[in-house]
């Protein structure tokens, strides 16, 4: 019995009677624990005599499991879960295989690793195993796999053949050399070899070997045939599909353009109504113009029927041939209309028809101050042809001293002729008229002056006038040769062509011609106290608009104040009445404008005068001295002195006004207006006292004390007081000095 059981036991179980309960399950990797269970589960105490038996070798088993990723005092396993107990040992039943006899797992490995209750995923894994080992019930024959292409799949092929073909034309033309069969053939693109036929007499026989079969139904030339149709079929649904296409492309682009055409028909036939509705204007036009009609086109009407074909039928309008139909229909009748024209009577006549003409007629497209062609803008013509006439006939006729009614005339119409035209009027008819007349002309013996006649063409003319003036200037030199300051004629004469002349030319004809006359004028004054005559500087003092300030101030010094000083001096040593000296010296100097006293020269004379008044008081000292003389002539120089000083005072704020007014702004009004200024605040800089000492002068510049200096400013330099003299230094040591 016991030899049967162990037979029994020792003879396999076949797979398929293996029951289901024995079949093996997924198990739990992780087991029961958690990835957060870091601790082990024998406790700290079981670790105590871990690996105690390692001291007595070299410890290669604590490295190699360190190595492996053990950490001490942790367990083993995916979650450092360890376990309590050794594992056990399950005997098998008999001597078959590994689960041979169903699930060999203990109750602690149930209980650490529970089986997952996927029992019907086991099944199918189990069953997909164990058809592995099977054989096919079918005997091995497979049925054959039939491969079925579609007529869209062709239809696709074909268009990616169509799109990968185009770009292969450069390869067209290789050569290429087939050596793949039994004999070397040439082709010369690579769409030929694609296009090659599988003829059965290329592929080589393989000889029959003892295992193999010979082909119970081997026809190549039917195959060959049989995929020579189908490839025929293929090609003809490919072009088919490409011919489909074709036709549906052409019928969208038909479609297209019969709606274009469409829309340029209708837009002719929108044209050729309009060009008829203009041809019948046109013709009643000509109809109107026949010298039997009996309703003859009037210059309103005939402008009416132009606005209406620029408003209605502007294309046609700006497309037509304007100057030809403008001198076919409104030349005759702008001819008729100025026939009887006077411009100088009546110099406004058919400026408005005119201009209702420039706006029909004149090229936009041009520009109407250059040099125009005539023959591409119909208003220039009209204006050249018909109304230029009239005006050079009544140019010809005109005398340039009579300029009032050709300057209203051209006034008049200046907004209305072209700018071209106009230059033509003025450089070739008028400046020629007028450089004539500027030729005869005698300033001794005309009464007109000629600046009546001249100065009206300026706003028209302007630097056109310019080759007259030279002329002009000439002529006027030659008749003041025997001028007199005495006649009054030549100031009224020269005052308007002041602002006409240039500064420049302007101060030198004053100075050749003017100035020297009024010097010899000056230098026949004489200055009598007792019984003045005033005419000969009221001449000259009348010029002083006229001529420059330093010239006048030039005249000045160099005639008149020598003589006025010796006369002061004269009469101020023979026992004066300081009184009479007195208003005599307020009279003279009242004589003159705050412009010409302003100057520092004039100053310096009316001070030198002063300066000698107190030193002729101060020195007769033994001699009989009228009452109050020193104190009256010291007043007159205190209060002198202080007006110079309030009128500087008085210049330099205004001065600051313009400057703040011009928009300098805060941070330019912080730099200093002048030298004056500079002093003040680099005083202000040290903690220097700079500050003016009343009623002290020298020389007419006030005095100023810089700390414990007294200096003074001329024309942008400091003057120190010396021992003897007046020292200039510079800023730097003007401040080193008052430190």
């Amino acid at each position: 019995m016991s030899e049967e059981d162990s037979d029994e036991d020792e003879k396999p179980v076949k797979q398929e009677e293996v029951p289901k309960e024995f079949v093996p399950k997924k198990l739990k990797t992780g087991g029961n624990f958690k990835p957060s269970q870091k601790g082990f589960v024998g406790g700290t105490k079981s670790f105590v005599d871990f690996g105690s038996w390692e001291r007595h070798t070299k410890g290669i088993g604590q490295k190699l499991l360190k190595k492996m990723g053990y950490v001490p005092g942790r367990g083993l396993g995916k979650n450092a879960q360890g376990i309590i107990n050794p594992i056990e040992a399950k005997q098998r039943k008999g001597k078959g295989a590994v689960g041979a006899y169903g699930s060999e797992r203990t109750s602690q490995s149930l209980q650490d690793f529970p089986v997952v209750d996927s029992e019907e995923e086991a099944e199918e894994e189990f069953q997909k195993e164990l058809s592995q080992w099977r054989k096919d019930p079918n005997g091995g024959k497979k049925k054959p796999k039939y491969s079925y292409k579609t007529v869209e799949e062709l239809k696709a092929k074909g268009r990616i053949n169509k799109q990968l073909s185009a770009p292969q034309k450069e390869l067209s033309q290789v050569k290429v050399i087939d050596m793949t069969g039994r004999e070397q053939k040439v082709y010369y693109s690579y769409s030929q070899i694609s296009h090659k036929h599988n003829i059965p007499d290329d592929s080589p026989q393989q000889p029959l070997g003892k295992d193999s079969k010979p082909q119970g139904f081997a026809l190549p030339e039917l195959e060959h045939n049989l995929q020579l149709l189908i490839d025929i079929t293929e090609q003809e649904i490919i072009q088919n599909d490409r011919q489909l296409q074709y036709e549906r492309d052409m019928v969208v682009n038909l479609t297209h353009e019969i709606q274009k055409m469409s829309e340029v028909l209708s837009h002719e036939e929108k044209a050729i109504s309009n060009l008829s509705k203009v041809l019948e204007m046109v013709e009643e036009c000509e109809r109107r113009m026949q010298p039997s009609c009996e309703n003859p086109l009037t210059l309103d009407e005939c402008a009416k029927i132009f606005e209406t074909l620029q408003d209605k039928y502007y294309e046609e309008y700006r497309m037509s041939d304007r100057v030809d139909l403008a001198v076919a229909i409104v030349y005759p009748l702008m001819k008729d209309y100025f026939k009887n024209w006077d411009p100088l009577k009546d110099c406004t006549y058919g400026t408005e028809i005119i201009g209702k003409w420039k706006s029909l007629l004149e090229n936009d497209q041009l520009l109407s101050h250059s040099g125009q062609d005539l023959s591409t803008d119909a208003f220039h013509r009209l204006m050249w042809e018909i109304w230029m006439p009239y005006v050079r006939t009544i140019v010809a006729q005109w005398q340039p001293r009579n300029c009032g009614s050709m300057v209203d005339f051209l006034d008049s119409w200046v907004n209305v002729i072209p700018v071209w035209i106009l230059d033509n009027i003025l450089d070739q008819l008028i400046f020629p008229k007028l450089q004539k007349e500027v030729e005869s002309w005698n300033p001794l013996t005309d009464t007109v002056p000629i600046h009546s006649w001249i100065h009206p063409w300026l706003p028209l003319m302007q630097a056109r006038l310019e080759p007259l003036y030279s002329p002009i200037r000439n002529k006027l030199a030659n008749a003041l040769q025997k001028w007199h300051p005495s006649d009054s004629s030549a100031k009224l004469i020269l005052q308007p062509w002041k602002d006409v002349f240039t500064p420049g030319s302007w101060e030198a004809f004053m100075v050749k011609n003017i100035v020297p006359k009024l010097g010899m004028c000056l230098n026949e004054l004489i200055i009598n106290p007792h019984q003045q005559h005033m005419d000969a500087f009221y001449w000259v003092i009348d010029w002083e608009g006229m001529i420059s300030v330093s010239s006048l101030v030039g005249l000045l010094e160099k005639h008149f104040f020598p003589k006025w000083l010796q006369v002061l001096c004269s009469w101020l040593s023979n026992s004066p009445n300081y009184e009479e000296i007195t208003k005599w010296y307020l009279g003279w100097k009242s004589m003159f404008s705050d412009q010409v006293l302003a100057h520092p020269s004039i100053k310096d004379k009316f001070n030198e005068a002063l300066d000698i008044m107190n030193r002729a008081v101060s020195s007769s000292v033994g001699g009989y001295m009228q009452p109050g003389a020193r104190e009256n002539i010291a007043y007159l120089t205190h209060t002198e002195r202080r007006k110079d000083f309030q009128y500087e005072a008085m210049q330099e704020r205004r001065e600051a006004e313009n400057m703040a007014q011009r928009g300098i702004g805060v941070a330019a009004s912080s730099v200093p207006m002048n030298f004056k200024d500079l002093i003040q605040t680099k005083a202000e800089e040290h903690n220097i006292v700079f500050m003016p000492v009343i009623g002290k002068r020298h020389e007419g510049k006030q005095l100023y004390t810089f700390g414990r200096i007294v200096i003074y400013i001329d024309r942008g330099v400091v003057f120190v007081q010396g021992e003897k003299t007046w020292v200039p230094t510079s800023l730097q040591s003007l401040i080193d000095m008052a430190k």
